[in-house]
């Protein structure tokens, strides 16, 4: 959790910095760099689906464990992330400096986005109240109706597979080709599945495959642990 705080700071910092240099060259347009501030909107956009879902299962955890130990950290990423697309959605409507199939290719990605956030909401909104994650708390539970009329059919057990494919199927597409912040995205993805036993992914190699990829790096996150001392000298602390 440690990590998962640290890194997503690192990339918050790293995405209001990269905006506010398109804000204070609003002036000079010949001095933007359209595809790179588009790839930021694009990632802070598309990943405050794991942002959000995480936060969702992570407090749904503690409420379990009647404990306090990881809401303050994931509902203060979510902040950081909010005020980001707060910042990246002025950039689409006030911003300038897109052509017009780009700002209508962005606003298709922040709808798509916000309904498959709904979408995960369903699967977890047993453990806490979706609303203060989702989108549309309404939409919400819908998809947790109908998710739990479709878990209790015979194929059952095919429906979180179907549901992947359309995951990676949705967001294949149509993207830049370079994550502005991939280094960071890895780890935090990675920081996330180490919270989980190897268990959790019995009967999905592929998660499985990502869990034992999160060990092997251990002993490589040795060196991104030192800079991260000297980076928390420079932020504010993380919440206990």
């Amino acid at each position: 959790m440690e990590q998962y705080w640290v890194a997503s700071r690192c990339r918050h910092d790293r995405w209001i910095q990269g905006m506010s240099g398109w804000e204070d060259r609003s002036r000079d347009p010949a001095g933007r760099d359209g595809p790179h501030v588009r790839a930021i909107i694009e990632e802070v956009l598309l990943t405050e689906l794991l942002t959000r879902t995480w936060a969702a299962v992570a407090v749904g955890c503690d409420r379990v464990q009647h404990a306090d130990a990881l809401s303050p950290i994931v509902r203060g990423v979510l902040a950081w992330h909010v005020e980001a697309r707060n910042r990246a959605m002025q950039l689409m409507v006030h911003g300038g400096g897109f052509e017009m199939d780009e700002g209508a290719a962005l606003n298709r990605l922040r709808r798509q986005t916000e309904r498959w956030t709904d979408m995960m909401m369903g699967y977890v909104h047993r453990g806490c109240d979706v609303a203060e994650f989702a989108f549309c708390s309404e939409r919400a539970r819908d998809f947790a109706a109908d998710l739990g009329g479709q878990l209790q059919q015979p194929t059952g057990n095919h429906v979180w597979n179907l549901t992947l494919v359309g995951l990676r199927s949705a967001f294949q597409h149509g993207l830049s080709h370079a994550s502005p912040n991939a280094e960071l995205n890895q780890r935090i993805a990675g920081s996330v599945l180490g919270c989980f036993h190897s268990e959790a992914f019995e009967g999905s190699s592929w998660f499985k495959s990502l869990w034992t990829l999160r060990l092997d790096q251990i002993a490589d996150n040795a060196q991104f642990m030192i800079d991260d001392l000297f980076v928390l000298d420079q932020m504010p602390a993380m919440p206990r």
